[in-house]
C-alpha cells in the first residue's frame, strides 16, 4: 500500500500534474500548489494506474458516481476495471430535454461510491452527495486521487461520509519529480 501511494505521488509529479506558483482553487482558496489530475487522465496508461488503484477500494458498493468534468474519466475507467455501472453528475441541470442533474440510473437504495480527482474543502463532493441522496441513492464513501487535507475529510464526516484518498498533497509534495 505504501509503495502504491508513493508510485501514484511520483506519477503525479512526473507527468506535470503538480504545479507550483500562485493559484486560486475551486474552493476559492489561494494556494502555492495546484494539482491538475487532468494531466493523468488524458493519458490511457496513467489513467489505468489510477483506475486500478481505485478498483479494489470500490468494495461492495453497487455503483460509481462522479461530477463532471474532473471525475468523468476516473469513473468511466474504474467502471471498466470493475464492471460496475456508473452515474455522471452535472454541476447544473440541463436546460433542455429532461433537465436532469445526472446521467445514468439511480435505483432506490443503490449504494454509490463517489470518485473525485482532488478535494480541498469538500464543497463539490458535498454537492454530489446531495444530488445522489436526493435521487434515492446511498453514499457513505468518497474515493479521491489527492486530498489536499484542508477540511474535506471533516466536512464529509459531518455528512456521514468517509473520505479515502489514494494520496495526500503532502505525499505528492515529498515525491521526487
Amino acid at each position: 500500500m505504501a509503495s502504491e501511494r508513493a508510485g501514484i505521488a511520483r506519477l503525479l509529479r512526473s507527468c506535470g500534474a503538480v504545479k507550483f506558483g500562485e493559484f486560486t482553487l475551486a474552493s476559492g482558496r489561494s494556494s502555492s500548489v495546484y494539482v491538475d489530475v487532468k494531466q493523468v487522465w488524458t493519458d490511457p496508461g496513467r489513467l489505468r494506474v489510477i483506475a486500478r488503484a481505485f478498483a479494489p477500494r470500490v468494495g461492495r458498493d453497487d455503483r460509481l458516481a462522479g461530477m463532471e468534468l474532473g471525475a468523468v474519466p476516473l469513473v468511466v475507467a474504474t467502471g471498466l476495471e470493475t464492471g460496475r455501472p456508473f452515474l455522471i453528475l452535472r454541476k447544473q441541470a440541463k436546460e433542455h430535454g429532461t433537465k436532469q442533474l445526472y446521467e445514468g440510473e439511480v435505483p432506490p437504495g443503490a449504494r454509490f461510491v463517489l470518485l473525485e480527482d482532488v478535494t480541498t474543502t469538500g464543497g463539490s463532493v458535498l454537492r454530489s452527495i446531495e444530488i445522489l441522496r436526493g435521487a434515492g441513492g446511498v453514499v457513505e464513501r468518497v474515493l479521491v486521487v489527492v486530498d489536499r487535507e484542508e477540511g474535506a475529510a471533516a466536512a464529509l464526516n459531518a455528512a456521514g461520509v468517509v473520505l479515502e484518498p489514494l494520496v495526500t498533497l503532502d505525499e505528492v509534495r515529498r515525491a521526487a519529480p
